[in-house]
Parts: structure tokens; sequence; C-alpha cells
């Protein structure tokens, strides 16, 4: 699986969870003392983003990182890189 592909995943996957009701909903910029530009660019995956805003950001939405085996991409998912 493609580096950039799996960082706009889970770029993603952090912003679904921001976005989900419950203590920390839209408020991770500033519980990981970040501006929206940085958390903006975690949320779409930008690969200058570095791991430590990363783990900033999920420690403020009271998440964790967990590695599991990667699966092939839909053939959305691939044609969304190129959008």
């Amino acid at each position: 699986m493609d580096h950039a592909l799996i960082t706009q995943c889970f770029g993603q996957q952090i912003k679904k969870t921001a976005l989900e009701p419950g203590p920390y909903p839209g408020t991770s910029g500033c519980a990981a003392e970040m501006t929206r530009q940085k958390v903006i660019a975690i949320e779409q995956g930008n690969l200058s983003v570095g791991m430590a805003s990363y783990a900033r950001v999920l420690a403020a939405l009271d998440s964790e990182l967990q590695v599991i085996t990667a699966v092939m991409p839909t053939l959305e998912e691939v044609q969304g890189m190129f959008e």
C-alpha cells in the first residue's frame, strides 16, 4: 500500500473521529494546542506533518493509533488520490 494513501486514510479517520458526537467534537486543534491549518493538514494526510503532530491530535481526541494489516485500496480510493 502506498504511504501517501496510508496518511490520507489516517487523516480521514482522524477527521471522522473529531466529527463524532462526544466530549471532543471540533476541538481537536485547541486541545492539541495547534493551529487549525495544522489540523487541516493532518486531516488531509499531508506527508510533511510529523508523527508528533498526529500523536497530539490523537491524544486530544482520546484516541490511539493501532497498526493493522493493510487491505488493497478500492478503485474509489485510488481515483480520489488523483483528484
